[in-house]
């Protein structure tokens, strides 16, 4: 009758439940509270259930869709690397030569 669900792999390995990788989990929980919430307003607002629960589905498939995408793509720390990286600046541009002079003053 119950279900038994492994969770964690190992010690020292990141937490995976169902192919979903660390923090993964935590992006589809929020996202199923959001979507729960959203439910309740747009049932509460008066609308037609034949109208709210197809929505609902869709954007609770594509939520399931896209964090497994993203968990698969990018690993357990990919998404949070690939964010950093785009923060860098392509390249540093200099107007003057102080910065490199001042280096070697720095040193003796």
């Amino acid at each position: 009758m119950s279900s038994v669900y492994q969770i964690n792999k190992g010690i020292n390995k990141p937490i995976e439940f169902k192919g979903l990788r660390a923090q993964y989990i935590a992006y589809l929980a929020v996202g199923l509270v959001l979507l729960l919430i959203s439910f309740a307003i747009l049932y509460i607002c008066g609308l037609s259930l034949l109208i709210i629960l197809p929505v609902i589905f869709g954007l609770g498939g594509g939520l399931f869709y896209t964090v497994f995408r993203l968990s698969h793509k990018y690993g357990e720390h990919g998404l949070m690397k690939y964010f950093a990286k785009r923060q860098l600046p392509k390249y540093l541009k200099f107007n003057s030569r102080k910065v490199f002079t001042s280096l070697r003053k720095a040193k003796s």
